[in-house]
C-alpha cells in the first residue's frame, strides 16, 4: 500500500473539537488506501507556556532538561490525536521521538535529525495502525536524551519520516490553504499557487515566507519527498489541493517569478572608512561569525583614493546590538572610523527559477521601485532571486510594485 505522512501544526490541534477534526482529514486518506503516520505539534501556546515555566524556574536552566520539559507538548498531542483516531474506528497509537526512534544531535534545543528507524513504523502498518508522532522531537543516541529540533521542528519531523518511510507524498497541514504568491494581507490579489520548486520554496522560506520551516524544505529537497501545503480547516470531505513542492518540470520553468517575500527582521550596519588593506573582512566578519551571527547582504564601497573603504551589511534584528557591541570591541583591530545603524529596513526578494534564462529581471525592478521613489540601500543577487533593502516605510508599496510588475497579481 502507499504511504503518506500528514503534519498538523499547533492551529490546527489547538482544541479537542480540532483534534477530531484531524481525525476526520486522517480518516479520510485510510479510506482511500493509504498507510498513514501523522506528526503533530504541541497544542497552540503550550511550547510557550513551557519554556516560561522552564525560565521562571531557573533563568540559567540545563538544555537538556529544557528539552525534557518542552517536548511534553507533542507527547500530549499525539496520545489525545490517537484517542480520538479509535474513538471513530481507526486502529492508531502515539510515538515518542524516542520510540521510533528519531536519532539526533546532541544540541539540546536545536538539534539535527541525524537518522530514522522504520522498522517499528513498518510493523505497526503491517497491523493496520496509524502512526501518530510527536514531531520536534528526538534522541540523542549516546546520552539516550531527549532533544528538541528548534521552532519549526515538525515540519522537519514529518518530512524525515516521510523519506525513511518511503512515503508517496508528505502533507503539511496549516491554518492557510497553500503558498501564495506573496503575503495575502499585503497584497490582496495575491493567488495560491499550484505548484513551487524546491528551490523557490527554499528561497521563499530563508527570506521570510513563514509557510514551511526552512530546514523541512532542504531535507524534502535532498530526499526527493514531495511535500503538498494545505488547509486542515478546510472541510474533511472537501479539501482543497493545496499547493505541491517539488521538483522544476516544464510547467515551473515558464514562469519567470514565483513570488514576492519580505523579511522585516533585518538590520543594517555600516562601518566607515575602514582601512582598505587585506584581511579587513576578516577582522569585520570574523568576530561576527564567532558571535554566531548571521551576515546577509554585504556591500564595500571603496574611496577616490584608494585608501579607504565603506562596509555596509545587514544581519538579523534580533542581533543588532550584539553586533554593534561585538564590533566596538574590535574597532581598533578593524581600524574604522564610525559606525552606523538602522533597524527600520526591510529585505524584498524576487524569486523565480526562472530568472536562469530570461536577463534584465532584476533591472526592470530597479527601476519600477525607483519610479515609486523607493531608494534600495543594498542589493544581493543568486541564480534563483534578488533581494534590495529598502526602508520599511516602504514595504507595501514595493511589494505590491513587484508583484504587479512581474504579472502575479490574481486574474
Amino acid at each position: 500500500m502507499p504511504r503518506l505522512v500528514m503534519k498538523f501544526g499547533g492551529t490546527s490541534v489547538a482544541t479537542i473539537e480540532r483534534i477530531r477534526n484531524v481525525a476526520a482529514h486522517v480518516a479520510r486518506e485510510v479510506s482511500a488506501g493509504y498507510e498513514v503516520a501523522v506528526v503533530v505539534s504541541a497544542m497552540s501556546g503550550k511550547t510557550n507556556e513551557l519554556v516560561g515555566w522552564v525560565r521562571e524556574a531557573d533563568g540559567g536552566y540545563d538544555a537538556a532538561e529544557y528539552d525534557a520539559v518542552v517536548a511534553s507538548g507533542e507527547q500530549v498531542t499525539s496520545g489525545l490525536l490517537a484517542v480520538a483516531l479509535r474513538r471513530v474506528g481507526i486502529p492508531a497509537r502515539s510515538w515518542q521521538g524516542w520510540q521510533v526512534p528519531i536519532l539526533t544531535s546532541d544540541a539540546h534545543g536545536s538539534a539535527r535529525i541525524e537518522d530514522i528507524d522504520g522498522a517499528r513504523l513498518d510493523a505497526g502498518f503491517r497491523r493496520g495502525e496509524v502512526a501518530v508522532i510527536a514531531g520536534f522531537q528526538g534522541i540523542h543516541d549516546e546520552t539516550g536524551r531527549i532533544t528538541t529540533l528548534g521552532r519549526g521542528g515538525s515540519d522537519t519531523s514529518a518530512v524525515a519520516v516521510a523519506a525513511a518511510i518511503g512515503a508517496e507524498r508528505c502533507d503539511i497541514y496549516t491554518d492557510v490553504d497553500g503558498v501564495y504568491t506573496t503575503d495575502p494581507r499585503v497584497v490582496p490579489k495575491a493567488r495560491r499557487m499550484e505548484r513551487v520548486t524546491f528551490e523557490e520554496m527554499l528561497e521563499m522560506a530563508s527570506l521570510g515566507a513563514k509557510v514551511l520551516q526552512v530546514r523541512s524544505v532542504e531535507l524534502a529537497m535532498v530526499h526527493r519527498v514531495p511535500t503538498t501545503v494545505r488547509s486542515s480547516f478546510d472541510p474533511p470531505d472537501a479539501a482543497r489541493p493545496g499547493t505541491l513542492i517539488c521538483d522544476e518540470d516544464s510547467d515551473v520553468e515558464q514562469q519567470i517569478i514565483t513570488g514576492i517575500a519580505f523579511a522585516r527582521d533585518e538590520a543594517q550596519i555600516t562601518l566607515r572608512r575602514v582601512k582598505d588593506s587585506p584581511g579587513v573582512a576578516a577582522a569585520i566578519f570574523g568576530p561576527l561569525a564567532d558571535a554566531n551571527i548571521n551576515v546577509d547582504m554585504i556591500i564595500q564601497t571603496v574611496s577616490g583614493d584608494q585608501s579607504t573603504t565603506d562596509m555596509t551589511f545587514t544581519v538579523p534584528a534580533a542581533d543588532y546590538d550584539r553586533a554593534r557591541t561585538v564590533l566596538d570591541r574590535a574597532r581598533e583591530t578593524i581600524g574604522y572610523a564610525q559606525i552606523e545603524g538602522a533597524t527600520d529596513v526591510v529585505k524584498v526578494s524576487a524569486i523565480g527559477v526562472g530568472m536562469r534564462s530570461h536577463a534584465g529581471v532584476a533591472a526592470k525592478a530597479f527601476r519600477a521601485l525607483a519610479d515609486k521613489g523607493i531608494n534600495i540601500r543594498a542589493i544581493t543577487t543568486s541564480e534563483i532571486k534578488f533581494s534590495v533593502l529598502i526602508d520599511a516605510a516602504y514595504t507595501e508599496l514595493a511589494v505590491r510594485t513587484l508583484h504587479s510588475l512581474y504579472g502575479l497579481d490574481r486574474v
